[in-house]
């Protein structure tokens, strides 16, 4: 649940009365929860319409049922068994659901015990709320610590009778029997329900692979109205296909391996049958998988157990006793013995940090190693339905969702030449068969619901016989809270819902009245005896937050506020540093934002563009010192004046490009200058791209940042000099006038596009009478042309609309805005329409990117044939189209934020390179000349994007250089000054992202980029 739907801290239900008042006696009632509509999967209901007829017809209880569309059983089926609907759940003593409650539907006043009279409330027994659920609050998570709240004492001092009539907390998780397994769950369904999914994922896989096979025929669990439909496809089409054609000869036998002893493992295995299967052992994988003869028209299901793959280091056999006490003293051999051999896993074991991992990234690498010996498909996808990230299987790098249930991984150790792995790891399995894991849960939940509902009816009575007593302390043992208390074992609790409580009031108002975050964040008094620390505002949670974060907190005597319009973004970013705080605010809500500033030193904004002057006003008025890392805008500039008066520095352009750019420029020519050097050239050139093993997508390119940017970008035009002559494209003709080699570098190749008007930049730089002054933007080979013919189909339009009714149909929609005429939405048609907007080189290529993104209609001969630079297939997981026309630019950004957006284990690159030509003074033009070259070269690490690291990291080092008066200069400014440049590249280098300088002499001749840049624009002319 996320925390941003969250009420504040300070906020209590009021006591509830008008809904269920009545001069009737109470009625001991039950209500049945919709679930939160944030969660649009969520389908499942603790009782079926069959359990609350018997519980009105044999035990005349009254039963509630919330209205909701989406459940698995109608509104129409609760009434027909004699539920009321009721859209509060108001006179309900016990609140049934599956999924925690929405926080502003948290019932916790009490009600009249059964058989009183309501408005008599006063003079009878009052009686506590029951709530039932998976509360996810009892592994301590920071973000239902707000829920658990609701039920305690402590954080509600207007409750009545000191809060001894809050509600009881019983959550489902903690139903066990005596032998210590859980008695309610959904197990077994998830274990059916991610074999079905895997299927389907594995399926994909092979087409990735140019394979189709028979398993692109499973029903995916939720398009079937139940499980027995569902059995039968498996049966008599999949299976039936397998067993008649058998399974893709370039595939081998298909194995598959199950790990688990549980439900899950139970559930898999249960499923599986209804294929021709053979269970195999262990020791049979090497032979099926690599005799010819092994047949393919089965299955092979090999079921690992702890004891097949975890060995002693010192070589003694497993012992399941002897693992459990001593775990360190084992390891993995899953990744040789069996891994290499299966074409998808289905993981159902659990894992915790004390044990050995099934498989690490770096087993995964010896896996894939094997695996390329073994034949195509070996080790393709995973089907990881413990959904434990980076857990027993370290590679899980996210949970997936119904809406898109699997994603490819590559851990950032990976080699190249190694293949990605997909996986599948649905977080709410057991929903995508609603109806089967709704009937089996209310079986197992009724006889304990019973035993509540008991307690009200006879609260003085205990439990006759010993299945009632059992189920008793059953209830005993899942209740987490009651009478406004932990129970003991959850005292725990205290420690997280801590946690949460200084992260709410760090940002809520000193005051404490308000909506969260509306408040400046509370000033903290100096430890005794200590120095009062000096405190930074971080505005923004976003990309490059994190390393500008973890630089900021290594200064103990800094605290730093991190204000976010998610809470739950600055709080994760925070967690780890004692001396950081999350905040939350709203940023369209000036004066919300000003309340932050009181108390603070610096301001960092992170925020996107048009707010900094916003911002920048506010620090001007508080007198506040400000760092971003963007472009000096012209509103922005407008300020100079205001911040000198007010002894205010507004430091701009402190990142990568522009920041460090500047830095190591004004640097390099510093010391050239001090040399007694004259500047005759300079050309700059930055890029942020995917590594060269991520770049094999349309354009070479992904995003990190929002598309539109680099959309509109396409269409600046540009100035810059060179060769002493003042040069200028047209915007419509930045993607036709580019640079086709930039040469940088001996190993990647790149092109240049021009960036924007570079003149300003010998003012800046004290180029004034340099031959050359251009900055550049790199990209792959290949982004220029293709992103030309994107504006020549017109997706780059911005002064037009379209409404297409599916991704498929965009282009058709942006070419005939652009032609003005009709074009009909199959291939063909559409195929002629780009010939005349696209040239014939270059039809192809641009005809399969359009493709690979999921924008024109793709042919059944096309769809099989697979072929191309980018491998065609559907793309399920598209996000939705706006219900209102839209600019095209618009669309088109949205998808390929989707589409060529960076994937857990994907790493960028960043490339920065000046290349500076000097000679000595009076030299003339035919003497030998120097030319010198700063560079810096640096890839994505697990921890961080390159990007993030050389934006984040320079404005912290400048916030901390402020913040200790480092800096003199007021007013707007850029970091050209020699105490602001010299700090950030000497904290840079020993971040491990220090510039690398060469030298080298020539006659007369120029740099080598300056005279390839020179010879392939004589040739554009």
């Amino acid at each position: 649940m996320a925390l941003l739907r969250r009420s504040p801290l300070s906020l209590v239900h009021p006591l509830r009365r008008a809904l269920h008042s009545s001069s009737h006696p109470a009625k001991l009632t039950v209500g049945i929860r919709r679930e939160d509509p944030a969660r649009i999967w969520e389908r499942r209901c603790p009782l079926t319409p069959d359990a609350v007829h018997e519980l009105m017809d044999k035990d005349g209880i009254q039963v509630l049922i919330q209205p909701c569309e989406r459940r698995v059983f109608t509104n129409k089926d609760f009434l027909q068994a004699g539920a009321k609907l009721h859209p509060t759940l108001e006179p309900a003593h016990v609140i049934v659901g599956i999924k925690e409650t929405p926080l502003p539907e948290v019932l916790t006043d009490p009600l009249p015990a059964p058989g009183t009279r309501s408005n008599d409330a006063r003079h009878s027994s009052q009686v506590p709320r029951t709530q039932v659920m998976f509360s996810h609050t009892v592994k301590g998570q920071l973000y239902n610590m707000q829920l658990l709240s609701k039920f305690l004492a402590s954080e509600n001092p207007d409750a009545l009778q000191h809060g001894a009539l809050l509600p009881r907390l019983i959550d489902y998780e903690l139903l066990t029997g005596q032998d210590g397994k859980r008695t309610v769950g959904f197990g077994w369904f998830a274990g059916v329900a991610g074999t079905l999914e895997a299927l389907c994922a594995m399926a994909h896989a092979h087409l990735e692979l140019g394979v189709a096979s028979p398993f692109l025929y499973t029903p995916r669990p939720h398009t079937q109205p139940s499980l027995a439909s569902i059995r039968s496809i498996l049966r008599d089409v999949v299976g039936a296909k397998i067993a008649a054609d058998g399974t893709p000869k370039s595939l081998g036998p298909i194995v598959i391996g199950v790990t688990g002893t549980g439900k899950v493992a139970e559930g898999c295995l249960s499923i599986l049958v209804d294929l021709p299967t053979e269970k195999i052992t262990v020791e049979q994988l090497h032979d099926v998988v690599t005799n010819p003869h092994t047949s393919r028209h089965k299955i092979y299901i090999v079921h690992a157990h702890a004891k097949d793959y975890f060995v002693r280091r010192d070589g003694r056999p497993f012992e399941r006793a002897d693992y459990y006490a001593h775990p360190d003293e084992y390891v993995s051999e899953f990744h040789t013995e069996i891994a290499p051999y299966l074409s998808l896993l289905l993981h159902g074991a659990g894992w915790a940090p004390a044990y050995p991992r099934l498989m690490t990234n770096e087993q995964l690498t010896t896996t894939l190693n094997i695996a390329q010996t073994l034949g195509k498909g070996r080790f393709a996808c995973v089907g990881d339905i413990s959904c434990d990230v980076e857990g027993g299987l370290e590679f899980l790098s996210r949970h997936t969702t119904l809406s898109s249930p699997f994603y490819t991984v590559r851990p950032p150790n990976l080699p190249a030449h190694l293949p990605s792995v997909t996986m599948m790891a649905v977080d709410i399995l057991p929903t995508a068969l609603p109806l089967e894991a709704s009937q089996h849960f209310s079986k197992a939940f009724l006889p304990y619901l019973r035993s509540i509902l008991a307690g009200y009816k006879y609260p003085q009575e205990q439990p006759a016989s010993e299945e009632h007593k059992e189920t008793h302390r059953a209830l005993e043992r899942a209740t987490v809270a009651s009478g406004g208390q932990l129970r003991e074992p959850f005292e725990w609790l205290r420690r997280p819902l801590g946690i949460w409580k200084d992260s709410v009031q760090a940002a809520a108002p000193s005051s404490g009245a308000g909506a969260l975050g509306s408040g400046t964040v509370q000033d903290k008094k100096p430890l005794p005896g200590g120095p009062e620390k000096k405190r930074i505002l971080m505005l923004g949670s976003g990309m490059v937050a994190g390393p500008a974060v973890a630089e900021i907190c290594k200064r103990q005597d800094v605290q730093l506020i991190v204000a976010s319009d998610s809470l739950e973004s600055a709080m994760r970013l925070t967690a780890p540093y004692r001396n950081a705080t999350p905040g939350k605010i709203d940023v369209n809500n000036p004066a919300a934002v000003e309340t932050f500033f009181a108390g603070v030193d610096v301001v960092i904004s992170l925020l996107p563009v048009p707010f900094h002057p916003t911002i920048a006003e506010l620090c001007i008025k508080h007198g506040k010192h400000l760092v971003t890392a963007s472009y000096i805008s012209p509103a922005m500039r407008a300020l100079h004046e205001r911040a000198v008066a007010a002894d205010v520095l507004l430091m701009n352009e402190i990142g990568l490009d522009p920041g460090i750019d500047h830095c190591s420029a004004m640097s390099l020519l510093d010391s050239l200058r001090s040399q007694g050097k004259e500047i005759v050239s300079f050309t700059s050139f930055c890029g942020g791209l995917p590594a060269p093993e991520h770049a094999d997508v349309p354009l070479g390119y992904r995003f990190s940042w929002s598309p539109k940017g680099v959309l509109s970008a396409a269409s600046n035009a540009a100035r810059f000099k060179l060769w002493g002559r003042e040069c200028e494209i047209d915007g419509d003709e930045l993607l036709r006038r580019y640079f086709q080699d930039v040469p940088l570098s001996n190993v990647l190749r790149f092109e240049g596009l021009a960036n924007r008007n570079s003149l300003p930049y010998a003012d800046v730089y004290g180029l004034d009478g340099a031959r050359t002054v251009f900055r550049g933007t790199l990209r792959y080979p290949g982004f220029a042309d293709l992103m030309h013919a994107f504006k020549e189909i017109g997706l780059l339009e911005a002064s037009t609309t379209v409404q297409p009714e599916q991704w498929d149909m965009l282009v058709r929609h942006a070419l005939e805005r652009k032609l003005g005429s009709l074009v009909m939405n199959d291939p063909a048609s559409l195929r002629s329409a780009l010939e005349s907007v696209v040239p014939a080189a270059q039809r192809e290529n641009v005809w399969q990117a359009l493709q690979w993104l999921g924008i024109v209609p793709v042919s059944l001969a096309e769809y099989a044939a697979n072929a191309g630079p980018y491998p065609v297939s559907r793309d399920h997981t598209l996000p939705p189209l706006p219900g209102k026309p839209a600019a095209p630019i618009d669309l088109f950004a949205a998808l390929l934020a989707h589409k060529l957006r960076y994937t857990p284990g994907e790493r960028d690159l960043v490339v920065l390179s000046h290349e500076i030509v000097a000679r000595s003074k009076g030299a003339s033009a035919n003497e030998e000349e120097e030319v010198h070259t700063s560079s810096l070269i640096t890839y994505g690490t697990p921890e961080a994007s390159a990007m993030a690291r050389t934006v984040g990291m320079p404005v912290a080092f400048a916030a901390l250089q402020i913040l200790d008066g480092g800096v003199r200069a007021r007013g707007v400014q850029g970091p050209m000054e020699k105490e602001v440049y010299v700090n950030v590249l000497e904290r840079l280098e020993e971040a491990g992202l220090g510039m690398k300088e060469s030298v080298r002499r020539v006659r007369g001749r120029g740099g080598v980029v300056e005279g390839s840049l020179r010879r392939q624009w004589e040739a554009l002319a």
